[in-house]
């Protein structure tokens, strides 16, 4: 019975050490029993250098899945063949989506980085012909300026090879010239710096002199009996013979309206007695101015009168 007992235990002990390395087993890759993964192809132009399979591939920034398999495209051997697999619970890819090989430069392992792929675009299926559908590949960053580097090398030949031409003997001496006349007109420059220090001390001067004249200028306005008392002095004799001007002008104002009825009289009836008046002495005058022309004409007029007889009819 001990000996029954005891086997039983063992093989209780057993099971309970197998369901738990199960439960372990199960517990560790529950994330792979939940992930929903489908596998895409990826085609990419030129080197992969650094892609390995398992190397990371992310969706804007974020991991979605792995690299399954690298080989080169049997259909075109200028094509590099991607299998990935990817996490369709995290993202859905669609047909917009584009992929691009990025590498890390500091330790050289690439990852493939999935972008684009708007909520609009349809989910990307497999085309005809195809076990598993093809996400494009896209150039990136890295691809384009090694695909430019040769027409910038090419560039910087004819750049080189302008700048030898450029800089041929004839060139070359003309620039010596040229820096030599720099050097000359420098020095020519340079001569007159005195003079020109002289010019600057006598503007200082100047200067100060103008200081001294304003300083002059203020202190005679503002001190007392100055200009700014004189100034006020005649600002307020003009305000004064002001107020003259207006009570004389009131003053005459008020005796024109006092004899207005005069006025009106004058101008009237005295006025028109002196233009009669005027009249007279103006033919009065022309009187006298012909009496004396003819005295002036014939002086014995006025002492013995006018001699000469008339005709006297028979």
């Amino acid at each position: 019975m001990e000996t029954r007992a005891h086997y039983v235990a063992v093989g209780a002990f057993v099971l309970a050490v197998i369901f738990l390395a199960f439960v372990a087993i199960l517990w560790i890759g529950k994330t792979e029993f939940a992930e929903e993964t489908k596998r895409y192809y990826i085609f990419f132009r030129g080197s992969v250098a650094g892609l390995n399979k398992g190397s990371q591939v992310q969706y804007n920034g974020i991991p979605v899945g792995r690299v399954v398999d690298i080989r080169v495209d049997p259909d075109n051997l200028e094509q590099i063949q991607v299998s990935v697999e990817i996490d369709t619970s995290i993202v859905d890819i669609k047909s917009d989506a584009e992929a691009f090989l990025e590498t890390n430069i500091l330790n050289g392992i690439s990852t493939v980085q999935i972008r684009g792929g708007t909520q609009q675009a349809a989910e990307l299926v497999p085309r005809p012909g195809r076990k598993y559908a093809v996400i494009n590949a896209g150039r990136s960053t890295l691809d384009e300026v090694k695909a430019s580097v040769p027409e910038l090398v090419a560039d910087l030949k004819t750049v080189a090879h302008r700048l030898n031409d450029l800089l041929d003997e004839e060139n070359r001496q003309a620039v010596s010239d040229t820096l030599r006349n720099i050097r000359s007109i420098t020095g020519a420059l340079v001569e007159p710096s005195k003079d020109v220090g002289e010019v600057v001390n006598n503007a200082n001067r100047a200067v100060v002199e103008l200081k001294s004249l304003l300083h002059d200028i203020e202190q005679s306005y503002v001190e007392k009996g100055g200009l700014k008392d004189q100034l006020s002095q005649t600002l307020g004799d003009a305000d004064r013979l002001a107020k003259n001007l207006i009570d004389g002008s009131r003053q005459l104002q008020q005796l024109l309206q006092e004899n207005r009825p005069g006025i009106r009289d004058f101008t009237q009836n005295t006025l028109n007695q002196v233009g009669d008046l005027v009249t007279d002495l103006q033919r009065f005058i022309a009187g006298v101015n012909r009496f004396a022309a003819e005295i002036e004409r014939n002086p014995p007029v006025l002492f013995f009168g006018d001699r000469r007889e008339g005709y006297r009819p028979r």
